[in-house]
Protein backbone atom coordinates (compact mmCIF):
# COMPACT_ATOMS: atom_id res chain seq x y z
CA UNK A 1 0.00 0.00 0.00
CA UNK A 2 1.27 3.20 -0.95
CA UNK A 3 2.86 5.68 1.68
CA UNK A 4 3.44 8.90 -0.44
CA UNK A 5 -0.44 9.84 -0.11
CA UNK A 6 -0.86 9.70 3.73
CA UNK A 7 2.12 12.01 3.95
CA UNK A 8 1.02 14.51 0.94
CA UNK A 9 -2.67 14.07 3.05
CA UNK A 10 -1.11 15.23 6.54
CA UNK A 11 0.89 18.21 4.97
CA UNK A 12 -1.57 19.52 2.30
CA UNK A 13 -4.34 19.16 5.76
CA UNK A 14 -2.01 20.91 7.61
CA UNK A 15 -1.52 23.62 4.82
CA UNK A 16 -4.84 23.85 4.88
CA UNK A 17 -6.15 23.96 8.18
CA UNK A 18 -3.75 27.10 8.84
CA UNK A 19 -5.19 29.13 6.31
CA UNK A 20 -8.92 28.07 7.03
CA UNK A 21 -9.09 27.86 10.93
CA UNK A 22 -10.27 31.69 11.47
CA UNK A 23 -12.79 30.94 9.02
CA UNK A 24 -13.55 27.90 10.66
CA UNK A 25 -13.82 29.52 14.32
CA UNK A 26 -16.41 32.48 12.68
CA UNK A 27 -18.78 29.59 11.14
CA UNK A 28 -18.75 27.62 14.65
CA UNK A 29 -19.73 30.68 16.55
CA UNK A 30 -22.62 31.41 14.19
CA UNK A 31 -23.84 27.72 14.27
CA UNK A 32 -23.73 27.41 18.09
CA UNK A 33 -24.48 31.06 19.30
CA UNK A 34 -27.20 33.26 18.87
CA UNK A 35 -25.44 36.07 19.81
CA UNK A 36 -23.97 37.37 16.30
CA UNK A 37 -26.06 39.07 13.79
CA UNK A 38 -23.81 37.99 10.93
CA UNK A 39 -20.40 37.26 9.90
CA UNK A 40 -19.17 41.06 9.81
CA UNK A 41 -20.98 41.31 13.92
CA UNK A 42 -19.25 37.93 14.71
CA UNK A 43 -15.36 38.86 13.28
CA UNK A 44 -16.05 42.28 15.33
CA UNK A 45 -16.86 41.15 18.35
CA UNK A 46 -14.69 38.36 18.22
CA UNK A 47 -11.49 40.89 17.73
CA UNK A 48 -13.13 43.76 19.54
CA UNK A 49 -13.21 41.29 23.00
CA UNK A 50 -10.57 37.93 21.77
CA UNK A 51 -7.98 39.58 19.99
CA UNK A 52 -6.72 38.39 16.59
CA UNK A 53 -5.87 35.46 18.66
CA UNK A 54 -9.66 34.81 19.31
CA UNK A 55 -9.89 33.86 15.84
CA UNK A 56 -7.08 30.95 16.24
CA UNK A 57 -8.61 29.04 19.40
CA UNK A 58 -8.86 25.63 19.11
CA UNK A 59 -6.30 25.15 16.63
CA UNK A 60 -3.22 24.03 18.31
CA UNK A 61 -5.33 20.11 18.27
CA UNK A 62 -6.12 19.92 15.07
CA UNK A 63 -2.58 21.04 13.84
CA UNK A 64 -1.34 18.28 16.09
CA UNK A 65 -4.13 15.58 14.62
CA UNK A 66 -4.19 16.27 11.24
CA UNK A 67 -1.03 14.25 10.32
CA UNK A 68 -3.70 11.66 11.23
CA UNK A 69 -6.92 12.61 10.23
CA UNK A 70 -5.99 14.03 6.85
CA UNK A 71 -3.57 11.46 5.89
CA UNK A 72 -6.45 8.91 6.80
CA UNK A 73 -8.85 10.69 4.02
CA UNK A 74 -6.27 10.81 1.01
CA UNK A 75 -4.56 7.67 1.83
CA UNK A 76 -7.66 5.92 2.04
CA UNK A 77 -9.08 7.35 -0.79
CA UNK A 78 -6.23 6.47 -3.16
CA UNK A 79 -5.80 3.24 -1.60
CA UNK A 80 -9.88 2.79 -2.18
CA UNK A 81 -9.33 3.63 -5.92
CA UNK A 82 -6.54 1.42 -6.55
CA UNK A 83 -8.42 -1.57 -5.09
CA UNK A 84 -11.58 -0.49 -7.03
CA UNK A 85 -9.79 -0.47 -10.29
CA UNK A 86 -7.36 -3.27 -9.33
CA UNK A 87 -8.66 -5.64 -12.18
CA UNK A 88 -7.71 -2.78 -14.77
CA UNK A 89 -4.81 -1.47 -12.77
CA UNK A 90 -2.36 -0.98 -15.88
CA UNK A 91 -5.55 0.13 -18.09
CA UNK A 92 -6.21 2.51 -15.18
CA UNK A 93 -3.06 4.63 -16.19
CA UNK A 94 -4.19 5.12 -19.62
CA UNK A 95 -7.81 5.85 -18.84
CA UNK A 96 -9.10 7.56 -15.62
CA UNK A 97 -11.68 5.18 -13.35
CA UNK A 98 -15.10 6.09 -13.46
CA UNK A 99 -17.08 8.32 -11.65
CA UNK A 100 -18.54 5.68 -9.30
CA UNK A 101 -15.41 4.69 -8.46
CA UNK A 102 -14.30 7.99 -7.23
CA UNK A 103 -18.17 8.51 -5.25
CA UNK A 104 -17.10 5.30 -3.78
CA UNK A 105 -13.77 6.13 -2.70
CA UNK A 106 -14.30 9.07 -1.29
CA UNK A 107 -17.27 7.88 0.49
CA UNK A 108 -14.91 5.26 2.23
CA UNK A 109 -12.25 7.76 3.00
CA UNK A 110 -15.24 10.03 4.72
CA UNK A 111 -16.38 7.31 6.74
CA UNK A 112 -12.81 6.09 8.31
CA UNK A 113 -12.02 9.83 8.32
CA UNK A 114 -15.06 10.97 10.82
CA UNK A 115 -14.18 8.32 13.07
CA UNK A 116 -10.52 9.39 13.68
CA UNK A 117 -12.29 12.78 13.59
CA UNK A 118 -14.40 12.94 15.96
CA UNK A 119 -12.67 13.36 19.40
CA UNK A 120 -9.88 16.07 17.31
CA UNK A 121 -13.06 18.27 15.75
CA UNK A 122 -15.19 17.69 19.27
CA UNK A 123 -12.08 19.91 21.40
CA UNK A 124 -11.73 22.35 18.52
CA UNK A 125 -15.43 23.21 18.86
CA UNK A 126 -15.87 23.26 22.42
CA UNK A 127 -12.30 25.68 21.90
CA UNK A 128 -13.57 28.24 19.27
CA UNK A 129 -16.99 28.75 21.56
CA UNK A 130 -14.79 30.04 24.43
CA UNK A 131 -15.56 33.63 24.35
CA UNK A 132 -13.51 34.19 27.32
CA UNK A 133 -10.22 36.24 26.51
CA UNK A 134 -7.41 35.12 27.52
CA UNK A 135 -6.34 36.04 31.38
CA UNK A 136 -3.23 38.03 30.24
CA UNK A 137 -5.15 39.80 28.05
CA UNK A 138 -7.66 40.66 31.43
CA UNK A 139 -10.06 38.59 31.28
CA UNK A 140 -11.54 35.66 32.96
CA UNK A 141 -10.15 32.11 32.73
CA UNK A 142 -11.91 30.28 30.34
CA UNK A 143 -13.43 27.13 30.90
CA UNK A 144 -10.43 24.90 29.41
CA UNK A 145 -6.60 25.92 29.13
CA UNK A 146 -6.05 24.18 26.56
CA UNK A 147 -6.80 20.89 24.18
CA UNK A 148 -5.21 18.46 26.88
CA UNK A 149 -7.45 20.10 29.33
CA UNK A 150 -10.26 20.31 27.28
CA UNK A 151 -9.97 16.65 26.70
CA UNK A 152 -9.29 15.51 30.49
CA UNK A 153 -12.29 17.59 31.28
CA UNK A 154 -14.73 16.02 28.66
CA UNK A 155 -13.71 12.47 29.60
CA UNK A 156 -14.06 13.23 33.20
CA UNK A 157 -17.35 14.75 33.42
CA UNK A 158 -19.23 13.11 30.34
CA UNK A 159 -16.92 9.73 30.01
CA UNK A 160 -15.25 8.28 27.08
CA UNK A 161 -18.39 8.21 25.20
CA UNK A 162 -18.42 11.93 25.89
CA UNK A 163 -15.36 12.59 23.46
CA UNK A 164 -17.48 11.35 20.91
CA UNK A 165 -20.74 13.39 21.29
CA UNK A 166 -21.92 14.26 17.69
CA UNK A 167 -19.84 12.13 15.91
CA UNK A 168 -23.25 9.79 14.36
CA UNK A 169 -23.70 13.60 12.63
CA UNK A 170 -20.25 13.62 11.68
CA UNK A 171 -20.54 10.62 9.93
CA UNK A 172 -23.33 11.45 8.47
CA UNK A 173 -22.25 14.63 6.67
CA UNK A 174 -18.53 13.18 5.84
CA UNK A 175 -19.26 10.04 4.13
CA UNK A 176 -21.67 11.24 1.39
CA UNK A 177 -19.74 14.76 1.00
CA UNK A 178 -16.31 13.22 0.58
CA UNK A 179 -17.61 11.91 -2.07
CA UNK A 180 -19.39 14.29 -3.84
CA UNK A 181 -15.49 16.31 -2.98
CA UNK A 182 -13.64 13.91 -4.96
CA UNK A 183 -16.01 13.64 -7.72
CA UNK A 184 -16.79 17.70 -8.10
CA UNK A 185 -12.77 17.74 -8.41
CA UNK A 186 -12.33 14.86 -10.94
CA UNK A 187 -15.00 16.41 -13.25
CA UNK A 188 -13.17 19.68 -13.59
CA UNK A 189 -10.18 18.66 -13.75
CA UNK A 190 -11.08 16.29 -16.54
CA UNK A 191 -13.32 18.77 -18.27
CA UNK A 192 -10.17 21.39 -18.46
CA UNK A 193 -7.60 18.94 -19.03
CA UNK A 194 -6.47 17.37 -22.65
CA UNK A 195 -6.56 13.44 -22.34
CA UNK A 196 -3.39 12.12 -20.95
CA UNK A 197 -1.81 14.66 -19.36
CA UNK A 198 -1.63 16.38 -15.93
CA UNK A 199 -3.73 19.69 -14.61
CA UNK A 200 -2.02 22.77 -14.46
CA UNK A 201 -2.01 24.59 -11.54
CA UNK A 202 -4.80 26.74 -12.28
CA UNK A 203 -7.05 23.77 -12.81
CA UNK A 204 -5.98 22.13 -9.70
CA UNK A 205 -6.64 25.31 -7.81
CA UNK A 206 -10.18 26.26 -9.21
CA UNK A 207 -11.34 22.99 -8.97
CA UNK A 208 -9.99 22.11 -5.65
CA UNK A 209 -11.95 25.56 -4.83
CA UNK A 210 -15.13 24.76 -6.11
CA UNK A 211 -14.91 20.88 -5.00
CA UNK A 212 -14.38 22.34 -1.40
CA UNK A 213 -17.52 24.68 -2.38
CA UNK A 214 -19.91 22.30 -3.33
CA UNK A 215 -18.88 19.24 -1.15
CA UNK A 216 -19.22 22.29 2.27
CA UNK A 217 -22.41 23.30 0.74
CA UNK A 218 -24.01 19.89 0.73
CA UNK A 219 -22.34 19.13 4.51
CA UNK A 220 -23.92 22.26 5.98
CA UNK A 221 -26.81 21.09 7.47
CA UNK A 222 -25.65 18.40 8.72
CA UNK A 223 -22.49 20.49 9.90
CA UNK A 224 -24.83 22.44 12.16
CA UNK A 225 -26.62 19.84 13.86
CA UNK A 226 -22.86 18.15 14.37
CA UNK A 227 -21.83 21.49 16.15
CA UNK A 228 -24.86 22.03 18.29
CA UNK A 229 -24.55 17.88 19.38
CA UNK A 230 -21.01 18.57 20.38
CA UNK A 231 -21.82 21.77 22.55
CA UNK A 232 -24.77 19.60 23.95
CA UNK A 233 -24.54 18.86 27.77
CA UNK A 234 -21.52 21.65 29.05
CA UNK A 235 -24.24 23.02 31.08
CA UNK A 236 -27.55 20.34 30.52
CA UNK A 237 -28.47 18.29 28.02
CA UNK A 238 -30.60 19.60 25.67
CA UNK A 239 -30.96 17.15 22.82
CA UNK A 240 -31.82 13.31 23.36
CA UNK A 241 -30.58 12.73 20.07
CA UNK A 242 -29.58 13.96 16.38
CA UNK A 243 -33.14 13.47 15.46
CA UNK A 244 -34.55 15.83 18.68
CA UNK A 245 -31.21 18.42 17.84
CA UNK A 246 -32.76 18.79 13.92
CA UNK A 247 -36.24 18.83 15.11
CA UNK A 248 -35.74 21.34 18.29
CA UNK A 249 -34.02 23.74 16.16
CA UNK A 250 -36.38 23.97 13.35
CA UNK A 251 -38.93 24.33 15.85
CA UNK A 252 -36.95 27.32 17.85
CA UNK A 253 -35.44 28.79 14.40
CA UNK A 254 -36.60 27.54 11.23
CA UNK A 255 -35.54 25.85 7.95
CA UNK A 256 -33.11 28.80 7.90
CA UNK A 257 -31.45 27.26 10.65
CA UNK A 258 -29.71 24.16 8.67
CA UNK A 259 -27.79 26.82 6.44
CA UNK A 260 -26.27 28.96 9.11
CA UNK A 261 -22.62 29.10 8.45
CA UNK A 262 -23.28 28.42 5.00
CA UNK A 263 -21.71 31.97 3.32
CA UNK A 264 -18.15 31.58 5.94
CA UNK A 265 -18.14 28.04 4.76
CA UNK A 266 -18.22 28.30 0.82
CA UNK A 267 -15.34 31.68 1.65
CA UNK A 268 -13.25 29.30 3.10
CA UNK A 269 -13.62 26.29 1.39
CA UNK A 270 -12.52 27.42 -1.85
CA UNK A 271 -9.23 28.70 -0.75
CA UNK A 272 -8.69 26.25 1.93
CA UNK A 273 -9.33 23.45 -0.55
CA UNK A 274 -7.40 25.01 -3.91
CA UNK A 275 -4.16 24.80 -1.73
CA UNK A 276 -4.69 21.60 -0.22
CA UNK A 277 -5.26 20.26 -3.59
CA UNK A 278 -2.23 21.88 -5.42
CA UNK A 279 -0.11 20.87 -2.95
CA UNK A 280 -1.63 17.30 -2.54
CA UNK A 281 -0.60 17.12 -6.14
CA UNK A 282 2.60 18.49 -6.34
CA UNK A 283 3.97 16.51 -3.66
CA UNK A 284 2.60 12.91 -5.41
CA UNK A 285 4.28 14.28 -8.45
CA UNK A 286 7.38 15.12 -6.89
CA UNK A 287 7.76 11.75 -5.12
CA UNK A 288 6.43 9.80 -8.56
Amino acid sequence: MPVEEFVAGWISGALGLVLGHPFDTVKVRLQTQTTYQGIVDCMVKIYRHESLLGFFKGMSFPIASIALVNSVLFGVYSNSLLALTATAHRERRAQPPSYTHVFIAGCTGGFLQAYFLAPFDLIKVRLQNQTEPRAQLGGSSPQYRGPMHCAASIFQKEGPRGLFRGAWALTLRDTPTVGIYFVTYEVLCRQCTPERQNPSSATVLVAGGFAGITSWVAATPLDVIKSRMQMDGLKRRAYQGMLDCMVSSVQQEGLGVFFRGVTINSARAFPVNAVTFLSYEYLLRWWG
